[in-house]
């Protein structure tokens, strides 16, 4: 199963966020077994990189997103993804619209987030970690 982790999840397990912490964390860990092969978008790193400065120096956001990019891949974009994204007006988060791209790049069969309803008109159907979870537990 290929599945694309939105910017949340991530956060969610870098800064222990509760009451997501341990759903985001869980899903994550179906990478290291092996039952999710597991993308990150391109443009989340450099979010993450960003929204975590307050918190931690640019060595440990290094050493964080280090660590994630062992467990996860890189998904990009390409030229025409962009320009496929910036025409579609019925998303209302056009960062949320890049994550779409993204996922239809790797032909994912999901994307992980824990804000669905900003999903509802993406082409990779997108899922909360709970469900995810119940997937995998089938």
């Amino acid at each position: 199963m290929l599945v694309l982790f939105d910017t949340n999840i991530i956060l969610d397990v870098l800064e222990k966020r509760p009451p997501f912490y341990h759903a985001s964390k869980s899903v994550l860990e179906s990478c290291v077994s092996g039952s999710v092969t597991g993308y990150i978008a391109l443009h989340s790193i450099s979010n993450i990189f960003y929204i975590l400065r307050k918190r931690y120096s640019a060595a440990d956001r290094r050493k964080l997103l280090l660590n994630i990019l062992n467990l996860l891949q890189v998904a990009c974009a390409d030229h025409e993804s962009i320009r496929n994204a910036l025409q579609r007006e019925n998303f209302s988060d056009f960062e949320d619209c890049l994550q779409d791209e993204c996922a239809k790049q790797i032909y994912a069969d999901y994307i992980v987030t824990r804000n669905i309803s900003d999903f509802s008109v993406s082409d990779i159907p997108a899922i909360l970690p709970e469900d995810l979870l119940k997937i995998l537990n089938r």
